[in-house]
């Protein structure tokens, strides 16, 4: 018999929001954290992963990383100079942007920037990511795949075919060009093939000392900003169109003359033919009795 479709299992999975006690919490925690570090800096995030950074975590156990909402974090902190947990402690927050946290600590500024300058972790690139190199398979046997693959790494792109219990590639593929975006088939199968092109680091940013003096160690906007992004579409014809010569404004404004004359003309004409137009009439139709 075929299934009931009135009969059908719901799950009660609905997760409680994290209301206003959670931010409360959370600004209270990172208040408190001024009474036992002396220095505060500010780091963004590349290539974000999580088992990542519980692994920095474990290396700096005496320190403490806050990777909350940038706002929440920045009311903690004050957003204005009457705001001010601490002295200047709005300058912090003004970089509280992106993808980045903050990080409680007590070690010197040239250990902290030393470690965190030669951390790298190459991790594979997800759905979305730049390629770094090309990556071009030849055609033949690829005997690092398991036969039970070979339907997946269809399913993925790949021209392949079983051959005498090997998977083979019937010719040659080319997984990515270097500099185009991943799509998900292809960040599957460069995880397949044991490629890593992402690399996870922690760049510091901002440094916050406990006498209230402030430094910039990196401006990261190029990097993880969107300020310098290129301009497209309607914004690039508009600046365009303001960044022109003098003689193309005098042509405009002639063209401008001559349209409204245009329009004049066609307003004049429009009325001519609306008094020419005869009258609608309604007509009933009378059905004979």
């Amino acid at each position: 018999m075929p299934r009931s479709k009135r009969n059908r299992q719901v799950s009660l999975t609905r997760t409680k929001k994290k209301g206003l006690e959670r931010k409360q919490d959370l600004i209270q925690e990172v208040r408190e954290a001024f009474d036992k570090y002396d220095k505060v800096f500010v780091y963004s995030v590349s290539n974000m992963r999580n088992t990542k950074l519980k692994d920095v975590r474990q290396e700096w156990k005496d320190s403490r990383f806050y990777f909350g909402k940038n706002k929440v974090m920045a009311v903690a902190l004050g957003r204005f100079i009457d705001e001010d947990h601490r002295e200047n402690l709005h300058k912090v927050s003004e970089r509280l942007r992106g993808q980045c946290g903050l990080f409680f600590t007590n070690a010197p500024k040239e250990k902290v920037l030393q470690w965190f300058g030669e951390y790298r972790d190459a991790d594979f690139a997800r759905a979305g990511f730049q390629a770094t190199q090309r990556v071009l398979l030849d055609q033949g046997p690829l005997p690092q795949f398991q036969h039970s693959l070979e339907p997946h790494l269809r399913r993925l792109g790949l021209p392949t075919s079983l051959q005498k219990g090997v998977v083979t590639l019937l010719k040659d593929h080319e997984v990515c060009k270097e500099g185009e975006l991943l799509k998900p088939e292809q960040a599957g199968l460069l995880k397949l093939l044991g490629i890593k092109m992402a690399t996870f680091k922690i760049t510091m940013e901002f440094l916050w000392n406990a006498d209230g003096s402030c430094e910039v160690l990196c401006d990261s906007t190029n990097e993880f900003g969107s300020k310098n992004r290129p301009l497209r579409g309607r914004k690039r014809q508009k600046l365009g169109h303001d960044s022109g010569d003098e003689d193309g404004d005098e042509d405009d404004s002639a063209g401008e003359e001559s349209d409204d004359s245009k329009s004049d003309d066609s307003n004049d004409d429009s009325k001519s033919v609306t008094e020419q137009r005869p009258k609608k009439v309604a007509v009933r139709s009378s059905r004979a009795k």
